[in-house]
């Protein structure tokens, strides 16, 4: 899987590098220049608050209320920072959210909150781009060729969710156990059967909390689109917010329908060019804009791992 993923970040790569050969780097640099450092230091702030939605979400996807918010958040930072640094993309990440929050809560209740975490901000993201397609639908300035890639989009994102959704509520977590126990992969299968008891016990039993975790992922992505909106005022582009809403639902499915490519270098570019090209902004400001998130990125990284060290220094403490 590291040389699946190894070969998929060069040829993304080669991706941006062919982006930028096409468009120039004359408009791109002439769209960047627009940006003041304070400019820089507003757009790098919205995110501390699409993670604190986020951080609700997976709040409400544990059965009771365990861990602080505070120490989620910390562990939901540096969980991000590695998903984005680590050769194995998010497992990597999703694995360190359950074991910073282990001082609160054990892993047989925090790896089921990770996945039905993951699986409620899929849904969300899946509403996130219906509303971004209906906008598109009724923008009459926007190409058609734009429409087609998100309808697709919003099929394989709902069927994709709609199967991770059923591999959770049939059971088939428990018959994996079984059918690796036969193989001789693992030798008990206890592990397997509580994670998929807990599982359908929430998705049973726990409605409002699932809807709960779902309306605050989806608040994530709303104030992505408000991000995005900020974003394109910093670069003086006139923007509405359907606009940045429409902008913000395509980059998120690209996003999700390319997670093998390591922090998806190369796709989501594509993807701002295309939508900002639609636009009538030109590629260029599509590649700047992408630039900007990567900064911006790059900013919350350093935060998430410096996160990361000081919650570890914390638990060694304690301990």
């Amino acid at each position: 899987m590291r040389a699946v993923k190894t070969v998929l970040f060069v040829l993304g790569g080669a991706l941006l590098a062919v982006l930028v050969y096409y468009v120039g780097t004359e408009p791109i640099l002439e769209t960047l220049r627009r940006l003041a450092w304070w400019q820089f230091v507003l757009v790098c702030l919205p995110y501390a608050l699409i993670t604190a939605a986020d951080t609700l979400g997976w709040r409400f996807a544990f059965a009771r209320d365990r861990a602080p918010f505070w120490r989620l958040y910390g562990a939901r930072l540096a969980g991000e920072a590695l998903n984005l640094v680590t050769a194995v993309g998010a497992i990597g990440g999703e694995v360190a959210k359950a074991w910073l929050v282990r001082r609160d809560v054990t892993y047989e209740e925090s790896v089921p909150s990770v996945i039905i975490a993951k699986t409620t901000i899929t849904i969300a993201q899946a509403l996130f781009l219906l509303l971004g397609l209906v906008l598109a639908w009724l923008t009459l300035s926007v190409s058609a060729d734009l429409v087609a890639p998100m309808l697709w989009l919003f099929v394989a994102e709902v069927l994709a969710v709609g199967g991770f959704l059923g591999v959770q509520l049939s059971g088939l977590v428990a018959r994996g156990g079984r059918l690796l126990k036969v193989f001789g992969a693992t030798a008990n299968t206890t592990y397997a059967e509580t994670l998929d008891r807990a599982l359908r016990d929430y998705y049973r039993h726990e409605w409002r909390r699932f809807g709960l975790s779902l309306a605050f992922h989806l608040a994530g992505w709303l104030i992505g689109a408000l991000d995005a909106l900020v974003i394109l005022w910093a670069l003086e582009l006139s923007a509405s917010v359907a606009t940045a809403t429409i902008i913000e639902a395509l980059g998120s499915a690209v996003r999700f329908a390319t997670f093998l490519v390591p922090a998806n270098l190369g796709p989501s570019e594509a993807a701002n060019a295309a939508a900002f090209d639609a636009f009538r902004f030109g590629a260029g400001a599509g590649l700047a804009f992408s630039f900007v998130r990567r900064a911006r990125q790059a900013v919350w990284i350093v935060i998430g791992l410096a996160v990361l060290g000081a919650m570890r220094w914390s638990a060694a403490r304690a301990q």
